[in-house]
Parts: C-alpha cells; structure tokens; sequence
C-alpha cells in the first residue's frame, strides 16, 4: 500500500517555556493502516493529531500526503481528505437530520448532496433506527452525540480518520457503537486509513494493526506479543 501521510522530523514546541511537546517525528500512514496511539495524559498523543489535522502548525519539520508537501494553496484539498474528530463533539441546534445535513450548506461542499439512505445504513450499523433522525440536537446523550457527529464525518467518505479519544467520556454501549461505525466505514474501503489516540490499551487492540506509543513527545511502536 503506498503512504498516503508522512511527517519528517516533525516537531512542536511550547515557545513560551521552552519545552518540546513533540520530539522530531517520522512517521507513515499507509492505505488500508489502522494506527492506535496510547501514553499518559500530556505525552504529545493530541499535539500529533492535531498537527496531521493542521489545526496547529508544527514548529518544525514538514508532513506530505502522497508524497508531496502540503502547501498552503493545497491546504483545502487536504482537509477534505482528512477528518479529526474530538472526545467532544459540537452540535448545531436542531435535529440530528439537521446536524447531518449542515456540511452541505458549506460553500466547500455544495455541489455534493445528502444521501438519506447512506445514512440510514450507518445508522444501522450503530444500532439506531431511521426516527433516531428526528431526535433534538439537545435531548442527545453524550454516546448519541458523538455517533451523530461520526456520522456527520463518515458521509463525507474521508481518506483518513483522525480520532482523538473519541470514546473517552462515553459508556462501553456508546463506545461500541462508536467501533461499529468505524469498522463498517473500514469495510467499505480498505484503502482507507485511520489513527486512533486512545487510553484504552482494550481498544487500542482492538481498533488497530499497528499500536504506537507516545512517551514525553517521543512515537514509538508497540510490539504485539
């Protein structure tokens, strides 16, 4: 499978005191690898994703998707690629239809449309009938909020998944619904890719091929017994 992310020597810096949240990082993502990251909380594990995710820029070091360097004129096309999904979704008032019809109404995404049956099938997968749509934004449990907010990602069939201890505040019903997603939206494609920041050990091998390990801002891999 070819890469379809690489850093080199990728680093980031606390610039005010001084100290390094990541240690110069090379690392690939190749199609069809699912990448588990655990390590204690402030090891560097979201300073990394959030990078790959440019939603912070690296202090130093460089990340290519296939193989060529991310400029800033390429920065959209990247991002529509890409999606990161947070422990803590964020959810527009409305229905759950509404929150899943809202990407569309984005300039970047208007000439794509809502497809009620690939949604419907998703649904299905985390266990939810089609009247789960009409649910209020407001009235959701934090286990129904993050799935609404995968799904919301998946229907825009990204390349990459980057999930940032997506199952962290939720209850193991809501968390394996949550892995359902993730594995139906895996079987679709296995060109696909995705990184999984966990503090689940359980999880992390269950979710993933290649488990690293994050300590004091150095990636490293975890070699499986």
């Amino acid at each position: 499978m070819s890469a379809l992310i690489e850093t080199r020597a990728l680093t980031r810096m606390d610039e005010r005191r001084q100290v390094p949240l990541l240690q110069p990082t090379d690392f690939t993502l190749n199609r069809g690898d699912r990448v588990s990251i655990t390590g204690a909380s402030g090891s560097g594990k979201s300073v990394f994703l959030r990078m790959l995710a440019l939603l912070d820029a690296p202090s130093a070091g460089q990340i290519l998707w296939n193989g060529q360097a991310i400029t800033d004129a390429q920065i959209p096309h990247y991002r529509s690629h890409i999606s990161y999904l947070s422990q803590r979704p964020a959810l527009i008032e409305g229905s759950v239809e509404d929150n899943l019809r809202f990407p569309f109404s984005l300039k970047t995404l208007r000439k794509r449309r809502f497809d009620i049956h690939a949604v419907t099938t998703l649904l299905a997968h985390a266990g939810k009938a089609a009247d789960f749509l009409d649910k209020r934004a407001a009235d959701l449990s934090g286990g129904e909020s993050q799935v609404v907010s995968l799904i919301r990602t998946l229907q825009l069939d990204p390349e990459v998944l980057l999930l940032d201890e997506p199952t962290a505040a939720l209850d193991p019903t809501s968390s394996r619904e949550v892995e359902a997603l993730i594995n139906a939206w895996f079987a679709g494609d296995k060109a696909r890719a995705c990184i999984w920041v966990s503090h689940d050990l359980e999880q992390a091998r269950r979710m993933s091929d290649i488990h690293l390990q994050m300590s004091a801002g150095v990636l490293s891999e975890v070699v499986r017994p």
